[in-house]
């Protein structure tokens, strides 16, 4: 038997894209194994040695220096020159960390807290109107613990449609969360969010419902140096 790493469902993947039709495709993986059936090489996404090099140095100046400037078009136009969409009257606030640039979208009136992780390496997804408070952490996926290789699983693309509100230091790993959904300061979200649900703790279970009629608003917010 051949050995292969472990990819993302592609029922799943389809789901995704589905749900939110702006979501950038991330190459596949691409590997070898010799005649022994060990595996001798190992690349998480195939692609040129140019485009790689573009998005590395890109994710190493905006995550080194850039997006610790006092200013929302520097960070955000350095953000689209090196291949990241963001809609309209969204703002990514200071201290924001992006993983593979190019692969990130985020929809219009959104806003991104201080200190936050976005890991877009399998694709990452922000809808309109989407709130991430400070130190929220999006992580693309993990590792696979009984691969021989201690290979990463890809999680498939992350998704956070319209109206989510992530509060305070949430963890959501590879996440599917639907529109209006609100996950509590603290929690870590390893399965899916229905639409409107509001979910807590570790793992975050669903604790409450939100109103559907209240999602009207705009989430843009732009303050000054921030």
């Amino acid at each position: 038997m051949t050995y292969e790493p472990k990819v993302a469902d592609p029922e799943e993947v389809a789901r995704r894209r589905a749900a939110a039709p702006g979501l950038k495709h991330v190459p596949p993986a691409e590997w070898t194994v010799n005649e022994n059936d060990e595996l001798t090489y190992f690349k998480m996404q195939r692609m040129g040695f140019a485009r790689k090099a573009r998005n590395r140095l890109g994710e190493l100046i905006f995550n080194s220096f850039v997006t610790h400037i006092p200013s929302h078009t520097v960070r955000q136009g350095f953000l689209r020159l090196c291949g990241a969409t963001i809609g309209k009257g969204s703002c990514i606030m200071r201290g924001v960390t992006i993983l593979d640039i190019e692969f990130l979208t985020i929809g219009e009136n959104t806003t991104i807290g201080a200190g936050c992780l976005l890991d877009s390496r399998g694709a990452l997804y922000i809808g309109n109107s989407v709130t991430l408070a400070n130190n929220v952490q999006l992580v693309g996926g993990g590792h696979n613990i009984n691969d021989p290789y201690f290979l990463p699983i890809p999680g498939g693309p992350s998704v956070i449609l319209d109206y989510v509100w992530i509060a305070t230091s949430a963890i959501v790993v590879a996440g599917f969360i639907r529109r209006g959904a609100v996950v509590a300061a603290g929690a870590v979200v390893i399965k899916e969010v229905g639409e409107c649900e509001i979910v807590g703790g570790n793992p975050a279970k669903v604790i409450g419902k939100r109103d559907p009629e209240a999602l009207k608003y705009s989430a843009s917010y732009r303050p000054l140096f921030l």
